[in-house]
């Protein structure tokens, strides 16, 4: 079986993971931030980075459970529900748990992925296909990346 579009969607994970070349991979926006920074809301409001990178685990755990055929919470919890509170700054061992298992579910997620193959990404998914499921899921987790590199640079702490 041809694996052309998988290794296309390992090669794209790997780059909004870990994995630097043109856009700024979520381990490298988040290297580095501690509490203080976690919590941090925006001039204005918006979500804290914390918020931002549970919003980023509830999906990630979602389409890790479709991958490996577990059930999925049908609970009716909305999208703004997913960021959550903005976070505790003195609760720095519950930010290296959402840390942590940011790192975990993406590095289960690709063991799923490269199990797949081509005919796999065909399969229906909703009201498309699993490959364009796992396509749209990258550029999310791209999107909220750079969502966590523009706080940073607003509070002063990116990459100086």
């Amino acid at each position: 079986m041809s694996r052309d579009r998988v290794n296309m969607l390992v090669l794209q994970r790997e780059n909004s993971w870990d994995k630097e070349e043109w856009i700024v991979p979520l381990a490298a926006a988040l290297h580095g931030v501690n509490t203080q920074e976690a919590t941090w809301t925006p001039p204005g409001g918006g979500n804290t980075i914390w918020q931002t990178v549970r919003h980023i685990n509830y999906y990630n755990e979602r389409i890790l459970r479709r991958l490996t055929d577990r059930p999925i919470s049908s609970t009716g919890i909305s999208n703004d529900e997913t960021f959550g509170p903005p976070g505790d700054a003195e609760d720095h061992e519950g930010w290296q748990e959402t840390l942590k298992e940011a790192e975990a579910l993406v590095n289960q997620l690709l063991v799923a992925i490269t199990a797949l193959n081509d005919a796999d990404l065909d399969k229906p998914l909703g009201s498309d296909t699993l490959g364009a499921e796992l396509s749209r899921w990258t550029l999310h987790d791209a999107y909220h990346s750079g969502q966590i590199v523009l706080i940073r640079k607003q509070l002063g702490t990116w990459r100086v």
